[in-house]
């Protein structure tokens, strides 16, 4: 790890430092130089500093045994009664990644009841299925999840721990990454495995202007929490395989001081990560009411809309309506976007659709760079032409 020192034999209190910190992480205080939180190691003020009275120290961590961690690990959750999506999306690409360095994929599950689960797990080509099943697992405790999770970690060692970036996992993944001190990348694009196993970790970063490649060298096991329908889910096969193992409760499960009161369930309601068919509006529309002409084709399609940021930064539409990085992550068969520019923080969550048709009048806007089919035109022209079309094949159908 890296730190970055002040010498105050060495500086004079000219505050250039920090005057030019872009993160505004150096407070002058009677005239000296004090770090504070925001500091990201980046050198700068070790550049910058006339009187050399700033340097970065390097700290050498020790690196663990890689041949001693091996296969990848998936968090099975279950959520509403079934195991959620996002698992078997999981497995699927940690198969994909486990293949060519010959490691196994293993499934952990953890709850009251969760054993049936299990027989299903084993046709996704999963070689074993850890289960810590028991009453006092019937709700989400954050410490006896990890108390679970942990136990099987320390017994298979893994070199890949995935979980599914849900309100559960969300919770669960930074806990395990802290036990063991090593890192977690969370909300992960794209995953690659190196020949050494270090998992390549890509996501978007700095307000998703940049693609970051994060990779965990010193440290086992590598942490890494995907979003809903980024990767994609494996075949369900005929034949069943891999063994169920019914692990023993670990004890800090029972020592768990965290009560459940009362369980409120959450109204079931449609996601636009569901849909199959959307129409999504973006920056180019000009008023809150343009946005009937998108639920309009999206009606005509038989499908659903959505936006992007800044029409929710308007009050323009909910934030479950919006496609991004801060809202849902989408996959789509047909996803039209209309007056969408595409930052990299929309399109990181809609990139994987089947068939994407952009509309939009600048022909260099970045979404173009993901589109199929690229229309550059108003889209004030285009929809409505869309829309006539679309009833006049369905009178004809008729």
């Amino acid at each position: 790890m890296a730190q970055i020192a002040i010498l105050e034999r060495k500086c004079n209190g000219c505050g250039q430092c920090a005057s030019q910190c872009p993160f505004g992480a150096i407070d002058m205080n009677n005239g000296r130089p004090e770090l504070n939180a925001a500091c990201k190691v980046c050198g700068i003020c070790v550049k910058n500093c006339p009187q050399k009275a700033i340097l970065k120290l390097e700290t050498k961590v020790q690196s663990v045994n890689k041949a001693l961690w091996k296969d990848i690990l998936v968090f099975a959750e279950v959520a509403g009664g079934k195991l959620h999506p996002v698992c078997l999306e999981l497995i699927g690409k940690a198969r994909e990644l486990a293949a060519p360095l010959g490691f196994q994929v293993k499934a952990v599950l953890v709850g009251d009841g969760v054993s049936a689960y299990a027989e299903e797990l084993r046709h996704y080509g999963v070689s074993e299925i850890a289960v810590y099943d028991d009453p006092a697992l019937g709700f989400f405790r954050a410490d006896a999840y990890t108390a679970c999770v942990e136990d099987y970690i320390k017994a298979v060692k893994p070199s890949v721990v995935l979980v599914g970036a849900t309100s559960l996992g969300r919770s669960l993944a930074p806990r395990l990454s802290t036990r063991f001190h090593t890192g977690l990348t969370a909300d992960c694009t794209k995953l690659e495995l190196r020949e050494n196993s270090d998992l390549v970790q890509i996501r978007p970063a700095f307000g998703g202007n940049i693609m970051a490649q994060i990779v965990t060298t010193n440290t086992r096991p590598q942490f890494a929490t995907v979003r809903y329908k980024v990767m994609e889910a494996p075949v369900r096969e005929e034949e069943a395989k891999g063994e169920i193992k019914i692990r023993k409760i670990p004890k800090g499960v029972f020592e768990s001081k965290v009560t459940h009161v009362s369980t409120v369930p959450v109204p079931a309601g449609k996601s636009i990560s569901d849909a199959e068919i959307l129409v999504v509006g973006g920056r180019g529309l000009q008023k809150e009411s343009d946005l009937d002409m998108i639920r309009n084709l999206a009606e005509k399609l038989g499908g659903d809309w959505a936006v992007t940021r800044p029409l929710v930064e308007k009050g323009w539409a909910t934030n479950d309506r919006q496609i991004g990085l801060s809202g849902r992550t989408v996959r789509p068969k047909l996803i039209i976007t209309c007056g969408v520019s595409g930052a990299i923080q929309f399109t990181s969550c809609m990139n994987a659709s089947d068939h994407i048709v952009a509309i939009n009048t600048d022909e260099t806007a970045p979404i173009f760079d993901v589109a199929h089919i690229a229309i550059v035109g108003d889209l004030y022209q285009i929809i409505p032409q869309l829309i006539e079309k679309l009833k006049e094949d369905r009178h004809e159908a008729v």
